[in-house]
């Protein structure tokens, strides 16, 4: 019986043969977070026909963080030597670093841009100030940096090879000019991301490397954050070192199997942001109770009679209130999903929750093979989506984002670096390619500004989607004719598009006649989470709520729409090595899966593919979309379908006829015929998830 490479006729491609080889610290299959969760085995199918039902799958899996909040409220010690980390290091004059890769690099930016500034500006403003002043460095809001592996640029979407680098996370810790006593927090959400691990090796290397004189002082000054149990980590060889380095603290914030396999965006980088956020917050309140009394702090907010675990407990309630938004949360997954399917696109518009929007909106792009946001010289826009903030223009936007100036990598200095440290060809070669991309000046190509170039060129139009996304008392400007969110909302109307609303806060916020409280009337879908009598000084628990409601969102359109197929991330796009090899077991288990239930399987051609026939079928597949320019054609869709078809035949299936296939059918319509077990949910796990964390 030939094997399915000789009957498709494919020889391994020189880079597949190296990665089947030599990249094996990539093959992370095996991880806790590359697992499917029992609870979403078949949500694709559920949300297909109920989807508050197929939300509340998804949202269901945050019951996993719960648990594990709720393990840290009993244990909180390493989280408290943080805290204390940070307040002394702005009394010492030193500074927090946050850095991360992909989402995490952007909870980076979110710590800086959503948490910290935004803060150390209101108090700046404030009466209390005058009592600070002396006592706190007068560039407080410089204190900390948020850094993703990438830069400012990789906000938009990510940039090929840097991921993979260690030498990249380096040269951004001396970028910044990072040195020896600041608190450096590096935060991964597998564990095992290169650029991430050569930051706080790099920081570590600062203090002696491995011969630190005192690990215990050190270890106060350097985190590693992750979401995996060190015994899935301890194999691959970048990760071992930093968990078995007794000077650097290690944050293990382990939850279990995303919600859609491997969708670190979900459940890993939800806990992470929600920790570190009530880090952050714990250090302020503590910084200023040391010179504000306390009907200072009250009126601000910033109560410092609560116990830390108190304020990790507060999930409980960001949860319930989201779940309590699950049926109008639907009718908006509803909507922009019809939006979809009949070629139209979507605006979201947000001030204060601007980066949670900006990042639930740019992480859809490769997560489900979509494209990227639009650039401000693209001939047509291809992008279902975008993204507005009040500003005057592109530059303008990026300061209110971000709170200081676009930032950049140097294409000289890295370069240089890149073609002497980088060893690996492929790597190399996709690192230079994307430096070209990272530099300050990508800035004048991303406008998210509600201004002129974009009520102009790309306004909303009939059959669209606005959405207007809130926080708090921003609620009451709808009702003011010339405050932005009430001028957004009319241009949406009168542009024939549909409205909705997406908001979180107090109820004392809504004005008594406003229709947000009440059910969705003539103003169009209203989703709404009431947090009540929770104090949020920063803001970590607003946004944490929004950030549960749009991935919940997000993820379920996305299944709606056929961009994942049961719990699998089948239009993953393979831009790095870890994404290849999730890529490649997506095929390889799918195929085989097929394999073993289809009815004609017993006459197949093949019996069962291996690991290295699915990457050399994977890796043809990048280079036929990739010449073909096809798109948004997602490879591992491609490659399964041309697998299973070439086995049920008998005999070879080109690209095309797999892409008319997958056009006409579906990647899991095509499964469900073909695997009935997949639409019926049997063969999940019957084991809950406690099981699968070992625990």
């Amino acid at each position: 019986m030939p094997g399915i490479l000789e009957l498709l006729d494919i020889v391994p491609s020189h880079q597949s043969g190296d990665y089947v080889r030599h990249k094996g610290q990539f093959h992370l299959h095996n991880l806790l977070t590359e697992q499917r969760h029992p609870r979403t085995w078949n949500l694709s199918y559920a949300i297909a026909e109920d989807t508050e039902a197929g939300l509340g799958m998804l949202l269901s899996v945050d019951e996993d963080v719960a648990r594990k909040v709720g393990e840290l409220a009993r244990t909180p010690e390493s989280l408290e030597q943080a805290v204390e980390a940070v307040v002394s290091a702005v009394l010492s004059g030193h500074r927090i670093y946050f850095y991360g890769c992909g989402a995490t690099g952007r909870l980076a930016k979110q710590m800086e841009s959503t948490f910290w500034r935004p803060f150390w500006r209101k108090m700046r403003a404030s009466k209390h100030w005058q009592y600070l002043q002396g006592s706190l460095p007068e560039d407080i809001e410089e204190r900390l940096v948020g850094e993703m592996t990438g830069a400012d640029r990789a906000l938009v979407s990510s940039l090929e090879g840097f991921e993979d680098l260690q030498l990249i996370g380096r040269l951004q810790l001396e970028d910044h000019g990072v040195r020896k006593g600041d608190v450096v927090v590096c935060v991964t959400e597998g564990g095992e991301t290169s650029s991430v691990i050569g930051t706080v090796r790099a920081a570590l290397a600062q203090h002696g490397g491995a011969a630190v004189d005192d690990p215990a002082a050190v270890r106060r000054k350097l985190y590693f954050v992750y979401n995996n149990p060190d015994e899935v980590l301890r194999p691959f060889e970048r990760s071992r070192v930093v968990l078995e380095e007794p000077a650097i603290t290690k944050i293990n914030l382990t939850t279990g199997p995303q919600a859609i396999t491997g969708s670190t965006r979900l459940q890993a980088t939800t806990i992470e942001t929600f920790v570190l956020g009530i880090v952050l917050e714990a250090a302020v309140i503590r910084l200023l109770s040391r010179f504000l009394p306390a009907s200072g702090l009250a009126e601000i907010g910033c109560e410092d009679n609560r116990p830390f675990s108190a304020r990790l407990g507060d999930f409980f309630r960001i949860k319930e209130a989201v779940d309590r938004a699950r049926g109008d949360l639907a009718r908006l997954t509803d909507l922009e999903a019809a939006v979809y399917r009949r070629g139209g696109r979507a605006t979201y518009y947000a001030e204060a929750a601007l980066i949670t929007v900006f990042i639930d909106n740019t992480e859809r792009s490769p997560t489900f093979r979509l494209h990227p946001l639009d650039r401000v010289d693209a001939p047509e826009r291809r992008c279902w989506v975008q993204v507005w903030t009040r500003a005057g223009g592109a530059g303008d936007a990026w300061r209110t984002f971000l709170g200081r100036p676009f930032r950049g990598l140097e294409e000289a200095r890295y370069k240089a670096r890149f073609q002497t440290d980088i060893e690996d060809p492929y790597l190399k070669e996709a690192a230079l390619k994307s430096l070209r991309n990272a530099g300050t000046d990508q800035e004048r190509f991303y406008d998210f500004s509600f201004a002129r170039f974009n009520t102009e060129h790309r306004s909303p139009a009939a059959g669209d989607l606005g959405v207007t996304v809130m926080v708090d008392d921003e609620v009451r400007e709808l009702a003011e004719p010339s405050r932005s969110f009430s001028r957004f909302v009319r241009l949406v109307q009168n542009c024939g598009a549909a409205p909705a609303v997406l908001w979180v806060g107090r109820r004392e916020s809504l004005p008594e006649d406003s229709s947000i409280g009440k059910s969705p009337g003539e103003s169009g879908v209203v989703v709404r989470a009431f947090l009540d009598d929770t104090p949020d000084p920063l803001g970590v628990r607003r946004q944490i709520a929004l950030k549960m409601m749009l991935n919940a969102h997000s993820t379920g359109l996305m299944a709606a729409l056929g961009r994942v197929v049961a719990n699998t991330m089948t239009s993953v796009s393979p831009s790095n090595l870890k994404l290849v090899g999730r890529a490649t077991h997506l095929i390889m288990t799918h195929v085989n899966d097929v394999l073993k239930n289809a009815a004609w399987a017993p006459q197949s051609a093949v019996q069962n593919i291996g690991f290295e026939e699915a990457n050399a079928v994977l890796f043809e597949a990048m280079d036929w979309v990739r010449e073909m320019e096809v798109g948004e054609t997602a490879e591992v869709a491609l490659s399964i379908i041309r697998i299973a078809e070439a086995a049920r035949r008998r005999s070879s299936v080109d690209w095309q006829e797999a892409k008319r296939i997958l056009e006409k059918e579906g990647l899991a319509d095509y499964l469900a015929r073909n695997n009935p077990v997949l639409k019926a949910g049997e063969g999940s796990p019957t084991q809950d998830s406690r099981d699968l964390r070992g625990d």
